[in-house]
Protein backbone atom coordinates (compact mmCIF):
# COMPACT_ATOMS: atom_id res chain seq x y z
CA UNK A 1 0.00 0.00 0.00
CA UNK A 2 2.14 2.92 1.27
CA UNK A 3 5.85 2.89 1.95
CA UNK A 4 6.65 3.51 5.60
CA UNK A 5 8.28 6.90 6.10
CA UNK A 6 7.78 7.59 9.83
CA UNK A 7 10.17 6.41 12.52
CA UNK A 8 9.22 5.45 16.05
CA UNK A 9 10.13 8.82 17.62
CA UNK A 10 8.11 10.68 15.02
CA UNK A 11 5.14 8.34 15.52
CA UNK A 12 5.23 8.76 19.31
CA UNK A 13 5.39 12.55 18.97
CA UNK A 14 2.41 12.50 16.60
CA UNK A 15 0.39 10.28 18.94
CA UNK A 16 1.10 12.49 21.95
CA UNK A 17 0.47 15.79 20.16
CA UNK A 18 -2.64 14.45 18.41
CA UNK A 19 -4.04 13.13 21.68
CA UNK A 20 -3.37 16.41 23.44
CA UNK A 21 -5.14 18.36 20.69
CA UNK A 22 -8.21 16.11 20.75
CA UNK A 23 -8.47 16.16 24.55
CA UNK A 24 -7.87 19.92 24.63
CA UNK A 25 -10.70 20.44 22.15
CA UNK A 26 -13.15 18.73 24.51
CA UNK A 27 -11.86 20.30 27.73
CA UNK A 28 -11.41 23.94 26.68
CA UNK A 29 -14.02 26.02 24.90
CA UNK A 30 -12.26 27.03 21.70
CA UNK A 31 -15.16 27.99 19.42
CA UNK A 32 -14.40 27.18 15.78
CA UNK A 33 -10.83 26.24 16.76
CA UNK A 34 -12.29 23.21 18.55
CA UNK A 35 -13.02 21.56 15.19
CA UNK A 36 -9.63 22.52 13.80
CA UNK A 37 -7.92 20.96 16.84
CA UNK A 38 -9.99 17.77 16.47
CA UNK A 39 -9.22 17.51 12.75
CA UNK A 40 -5.48 18.13 13.12
CA UNK A 41 -5.29 15.78 16.10
CA UNK A 42 -7.12 13.04 14.22
CA UNK A 43 -4.83 13.41 11.19
CA UNK A 44 -1.73 13.22 13.40
CA UNK A 45 -3.03 10.09 15.14
CA UNK A 46 -4.04 8.46 11.83
CA UNK A 47 -0.65 9.11 10.22
CA UNK A 48 1.09 7.71 13.30
CA UNK A 49 -0.88 4.47 13.04
CA UNK A 50 -0.39 4.20 9.27
CA UNK A 51 3.37 4.91 9.61
CA UNK A 52 3.01 7.12 6.53
CA UNK A 53 2.84 10.89 6.08
CA UNK A 54 1.82 12.17 2.63
CA UNK A 55 3.54 15.52 3.23
CA UNK A 56 6.79 13.72 4.08
CA UNK A 57 6.39 11.63 0.92
CA UNK A 58 5.92 14.73 -1.24
CA UNK A 59 9.00 16.34 0.30
CA UNK A 60 10.95 13.03 0.19
CA UNK A 61 11.53 13.04 3.95
CA UNK A 62 12.05 9.75 5.78
CA UNK A 63 12.45 9.37 9.55
CA UNK A 64 12.26 5.58 9.61
CA UNK A 65 15.94 4.92 8.99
Amino acid sequence: MFTTNLGSRDRIARLVLGGVLVVLAFVVTLGIWKWVAILVGAVLIATAFMKFCPIYAALRIRTDT
